[in-house]
């Protein structure tokens, strides 16, 4: 069951990469993203990066929308785009080139660089890796309806120990328009989802998802 921290991401996409290193799964690192977002921040050039507020950095090549919401603690990377009606509600590190759009909800998050969440996503509790995707519409969905723990649930079970896991996307993951993603989902590196999905559970890389009984293999050549 490939989910361990160097199954899913290419660290040298991220400014958090020292900081995965330290654990074996990614769901371990959600509960250090504020602290380690102020340790980050603290470092950073004022000649690169201006702080419209305290514990907000914004890379002064970043585009963000008068009517975005920047709540503290988060980083904005270089080159990423912001957009109208986005509301960061804390704790989030935005990497390099990537695309906050319309009405997208951030909050314990980690993006990293190239990532887009353009349209109507909210994303929560959640490690993005590099230039995944995620349409229109679709969710991670964070807490578990009865509120109990969160267990990744692949060949084996393993134990998270916190109620709130989103989704971990690995690197280059498509995720179709409207789709949701229950907690403790895993999305290996190179899979795509069909729109209108609804997975839990841990998806292995370079597949085709339509629903839990239809997983396939992608037939064109992808990097492991």
């Amino acid at each position: 069951m490939n989910v361990k921290i160097q199954d899913l991401f290419d660290l040298s996409h991220t400014a958090a990469a020292a900081y995965l290193k330290q654990f074996e799964y990614p769901w371990q690192a959600l509960e250090g993203i504020s602290k380690l977002i102020l340790s980050l921040g603290s470092t950073l050039s004022q000649e690169e990066y201006d702080q419209p507020q305290p514990q907000v950095w914004v890379h002064r090549t970043a585009i963000v929308a008068p009517t975005a919401y920047l709540g503290a603690p988060c980083i904005i990377g270089a080159n990423t785009e912001v957009r109208h009606g986005a509301f960061i509600r804390g704790s989030a590190l935005v990497g390099e080139g990537c695309v906050v759009g319309n009405s997208v909800e951030l909050k314990n998050v980690i993006l990293f660089d190239g990532v887009q969440v353009p349209h109507y996503n909210y994303v929560g509790d959640s490690i993005l890796g590099y230039k995944s995707h995620m349409g229109a519409g679709s969710i991670t969905s964070n807490v578990k309806s009865d509120k109990t723990m969160v267990v990744i649930k692949g060949d084996e079970l393993l134990e998270t120990g916190r109620k709130k896991v989103g989704a971990m996307l690995g690197d280059f993951v498509e995720v179709g328009c409207n789709s949701v993603l229950n907690p403790g989902t895993i999305l290996g590196r190179h899979t795509s989802v069909y729109p209108t999905s609804c997975v839990r559970g841990v998806i292995p890389a370079g597949s085709i998802y339509k629903d839990k009984d239809h997983i396939t293999t992608r037939q064109d050549s992808f990097i492991q």
